[in-house]
């Protein structure tokens, strides 16, 4: 038993020392982020443990993105597994502006005027769509033009090495994945503007195509291979269950960490706990793991700047 001990902040307080706080006051969700932000360090820390993140494409169109590219960069991940709208914001906003928007808007004045909202943030087509036709279909047509069979991980490096020129090159994940050869690989590559530009291509390309089970080998050999793994799995979706379902082969994952605003009474993958993947075998029985309830662009940010 340990006595609950009060919160103690002044102008200069850092996030680490606010953290540390949090082990001590008994806070409900803040004590469950500290034991968090504890595991992930210890996964990073771990020599021989091949890390995981999975996570949606919509978090891409916020300034998360910029937390994400710098692990990428600064290599505190080895494996990503998203969703194909990820390329699409990440490439978008390598050519373009999103902007920041509000939820309580006309959505029908938001159509009239060709911006989409994707909660709140506004997304203009010339931004989004039309600038993806424009810059990305050129780049598959490029690199595409005489091997017609890729891997969503093969393709994407190549996209990334595509756009190493570009001017703002460095803010992209696509570049630091191919720069620092960090696999990235997308299970349902067709569900987006990035699948469309692929699919555009393919009306005059017929022999093209996906070798998804390419991406499966890729993962095969990196989960046999591994002496230790751990994933920080932000929402759930497919992105989750491919790194949990892949896991399971080697007995379960060491360290698991997941962020999730989902609530786990309707059995939905997003909100199940850690500890039900336990009962699949896609979590190790004595794992380091835990369920952070909270929303990704609050909670990254800082368990990102507490492991630092």
């Amino acid at each position: 038993m340990e006595i609950v001990k009060d919160l103690k902040i002044n102008e200069n307080t850092s996030v680490k020392e606010l953290v540390a706080q949090f082990g001590e006051m008994g806070g409900f969700t803040s004590k469950m982020f500290y034991d968090g932000v504890n595991i992930y360090k210890k996964m990073l820390n771990e020599k021989d443990c091949v890390k995981f993140l999975s996570f949606p494409a919509c978090i891409c169109a916020t300034g998360v993105r910029g937390i994400i590219k710098d692990m990428v960069k600064n290599r505190k991940l080895d494996v990503i597994i998203t969703t194909c709208g990820m390329v699409d914001h990440d490439l978008a906003r390598l050519w373009g502006n999103y902007y920041q928007g509000r939820f309580d808007v006309d959505d029908k004045e938001l159509h009239k005027k060709g911006i989409n909202r994707l909660g709140n943030v506004f997304v203009p087509n010339d931004d989004y769509g039309i600038i993806l036709e424009k810059k990305l279909l050129p780049i598959i047509e490029k690199i595409c033009k005489d091997k017609k069979d890729w891997s969503t991980r093969d393709l994407l490096w190549a996209i990334g090495e595509a756009i190493s020129q570009e001017k703002n090159a460095e803010d992209s994940i696509i570049y630091w994945a191919w720069k620092n050869k960090v696999p990235i690989f997308i299970p349902g590559p067709t569900d987006g503007s990035f699948g469309a530009q692929i699919w555009m291509f393919y009306q005059n390309n017929r022999d093209f195509r996906f070798n998804l089970l390419k991406d499966e080998q890729d993962l095969s050999d990196i989960i046999y291979e591994a002496k230790k793994t751990g994933a920080l799995m932000l929402g759930g979706g497919i992105s989750k269950h491919h790194v949990i379902w892949w896991n399971q082969f080697r007995e379960g994952l060491d360290y698991a960490i997941q962020i999730t605003t989902a609530p786990e009474w309707d059995g939905s993958l997003s909100g199940a706990q850690t500890r039900e993947a336990i009962s699949w075998g896609k979590i190790k029985e004595e794992a380091k793991h835990i369920t952070i309830p909270g929303e990704v662009t609050i909670i990254l940010p800082l368990l990102y700047a507490a492991s630092l």
